[in-house]
């Protein structure tokens, strides 16, 4: 069997691990933009070419003849890579570009969702013509001042701005709103939800729906939640496979919301959605609400949910593109994980340490190194790239013992680089519950 691996990063190092521990023991033909030293110890081949380049991947696909494909990351599924390997006959794990819509316009989940009847999203409205007045009674009026602007397109996860984090006041939005119109054409705004994060992700194959365990990102740079946004410093998922703040009728939410949101999808486009719906929710005072779809693994949540399936990768991948998909296809081990992103010093401000050489310690058996934006020399050095450079997981009974086996790994990474030490630590983990206790019982 062979595989076609699409991807970059963490994630896809994740992924490749995965398939390797398949019974089929397939033959992994990666594609990626850059070396990934990972991907590279566990690949029968690996290509770097500009993955955006359609052209290319598939000469890629045609002389390798692979038995499906996995696409990765959000540009190549937006932009229509499973309908192009479709057209050559190769199946893909990952949604056509016409159900892809669901994370490539925001604008068209909220609409759908609206269409469909499911209540899911908070207030919002879509604009299309760069009238600023309008915009301005919108934010102000419907809104309160309290909004969220958000670019309808793709933009590598910063297309979202919100107000008193990102936007200081209402003509701050009114301005990034235009310039979203400018750009895309089109720019929603919504309101701005106040709770406690977390993400559901599904194996979804048409109306066939089935969940991983719950997982929390850390999207701030620093300590304490402080700093700009980045792609995600770390996730923690629980041996239950929910999270110790939410509720579990907060969780079986999330999870009727992603099985309407593809039965929506599934008659809105006239094709199945093959692939991983990934909804990002927060828990607010009245129940569960929807930030925003993915239609891809999240990283770092892939770090913290793969290692944990017991059951066979390439199985589900399978009966994901066959329509086969059930329940007992999926099997989870009952444990926590906590990923610590190790990142150059000067991530995500600057690139002052790329190339600086970064050592690891010896991975133990409880414990996982998935390898980003680094690069391995001939003689076998590691050196750094400007982005986040590897996802280190502790797997452990609790998230407690998780994270001290995170955070002692951590320790011992060698290079000019930092993480963050507060992730799955139980100050966090009581701040998110007092937070929600408290928005629930005011």
């Amino acid at each position: 069997m062979k595989v076609l691996l699409i991807t970059s990063s963490a994630r896809g190092h994740a992924i490749a691990d995965a398939l390797s521990r398949s019974r089929h023991k397939p033959e992994i033909i990666a594609v990626s933009p850059s070396h990934n030293p990972g991907i590279l110890s566990l690949a029968t081949e690996q290509h770097v070419c500009d993955i955006m380049n359609f052209d290319s991947v598939l000469d890629i696909a045609k002389k390798s003849s692979p038995d499906f494909a996995f696409i990765g990351p959000d540009d190549p599924i937006g932009m229509g890579l499973a309908d192009a390997l479709q057209e050559i006959g190769i199946s893909s794990v990952a949604p056509k570009k016409s159900c892809a819509r669901v994370e490539a316009s925001k604008g068209f989940t909220r609409e759908l969702l609206a269409k469909k009847g499911i209540d899911a999203s908070p207030k919002f409205s879509v604009f299309t013509r760069a009238e600023p007045e309008l915009l301005l009674s919108y934010i102000s009026d419907e809104l309160c001042g309290d909004y969220v602007v958000k670019y309808d397109a793709l933009k590598g996860g910063k297309g979202v701005k919100v107000s008193g984090d990102h936007l200081e006041t209402v003509e701050d939005g009114v301005a990034y709103a235009m310039e979203c119109i400018a750009e895309c054409g089109r720019v929603v705004i919504e309101e701005k939800l106040i709770g406690v994060e977390f993400s559901l992700l599904s194996f979804v194959s048409g109306t066939q729906v089935v969940d991983m365990p719950a997982v929390q990102d850390h999207k701030r740079a620093y300590t304490g939640d402080t700093g700009p946004n980045t792609g995600g410093m770390g996730t923690y998922s629980d041996s239950n496979h929910t999270l110790p703040f939410i509720t579990e009728a907060d969780l079986e939410q999330a999870s009727l919301f992603n099985r309407l949101t593809a039965k929506a999808l599934e008659e809105e486009c006239e094709e199945p959605f093959v692939g991983i719906l990934y909804g990002g929710f927060i828990a607010v005072k009245n129940g569960v609400r929807l930030i925003e779809y993915n239609a891809r693994f999240g990283d770092p949540e892939a770090l913290n949910i793969l290692p944990l399936l017991k059951t066979d990768f390439v199985d589900i991948c399978q009966a994901m593109i066959t329509g086969q998909l059930t329940d007992d296809l999926v099997e989870f081990t009952n444990q926590a994980t906590v990923c610590k992103y190790i990142t150059p010093e000067g991530y995500p401000e600057n690139k002052d340490q790329v190339g600086k050489i970064v050592s690891f310690p010896e991975i133990p058996n409880n414990a996982r190194l998935y390898y980003g934006d680094v690069t391995e020399d001939n003689d076998g050095i590691l050196r750094l790239g400007g982005s986040r450079t590897a996802g280190i997981v502790g797997i452990g009974d609790t998230i407690s013992e998780a994270e001290n086996i995170a955070e002692t790994l951590c320790k011992q990474v060698q290079g000019p680089v930092r993480y963050r030490s507060d992730i799955g630590t139980k100050a966090v983990l009581d701040c998110r519950i007092n937070t929600l206790l408290q928005i629930r019982s005011s």
